[in-house]
C-alpha cells in the first residue's frame, strides 16, 4: 500500500511530442532533349577540334553517338532544353 501511495505523489514528467520530420513528395519531370548533328566531309577537314568539343560542352551539348559514312562522320549531340 506504501509503494501505491509513492508512486500517485511523484509527478508526472511531461512528455515532448515526437519530432515530425516531413519529407516533400518527389516528382518526376520527363526531361526534354534537344538534339544537334554536325557532319564532317572526309578527309578535309576530319574530326572536331579539341577546342570546338571544348566550346560545344560549355554551351551544355553532350557528344552521344558518331556514326560513320565512307565520305563523311556525322556527330551527335544532346542538351537539356532551356
Amino acid at each position: 500500500m506504501l509503494s501505491a501511495l509513492a508512486q500517485s505523489t511523484i509527478p508526472e514528467i511531461p512528455r515532448r511530442p515526437p519530432e515530425t520530420h516531413i519529407e516533400p513528395p518527389m516528382v518526376f519531370v520527363q526531361p526534354i532533349w534537344e538534339y544537334r548533328d554536325l557532319r564532317r566531309t572526309l578527309p578535309d577537314p576530319g574530326p572536331l577540334a579539341e577546342a570546338e568539343l571544348n566550346a560545344l560542352g560549355a554551351d551544355g551539348w553532350e557528344l552521344v553517338a558518331v556514326y560513320p559514312e565512307p565520305t563523311s562522320l556525322h556527330f551527335y549531340f544532346k542538351r537539356l532544353t532551356r
